[in-house]
């Protein structure tokens, strides 16, 4: 998974192109293990763009885009946000909902 600061997260927007941002911060156990999780999923999807960003480096994003909690996954369309999913329960789970978003 790329991780991806605010400049190159606004030139992906800007592409249009789909993709997925998984929004994370350091000190999550939780994220911790979605981010192992993804990439897992990421290895069986290579099709799926699967970036990252570090919420602690980009706090703008949490009131732009309404993240309530980390992990937070988010699906992106035409540089908009299409759905937000904060429970994300396995590597099963992310497959089914990542694999219908490709």
């Amino acid at each position: 998974m790329e991780e991806l600061h605010l400049d190159k997260l606004n030139e992906q927007l800007a592409s249009k192109k789909s993709f997925v941002l998984f929004v994370y911060t350091p000190m999550c156990g939780t994220c911790k293990i979605t981010g192992q999780m993804l990439r897992v999923v990421e290895a069986a999807l290579p099709d799926v763009s699967i970036y990252q960003i570090n919420l602690n480096t980009s706090p703008s994003l949490a009131e732009k885009w309404k993240i309530s909690s980390v992990p937070a996954l988010l699906l992106i369309r035409s540089g908009q946000v299409q759905e937000r999913y904060y429970a994300l329960h396995s590597v099963a789970h992310l497959y089914d909902l990542l694999k219908s978003f490709s």
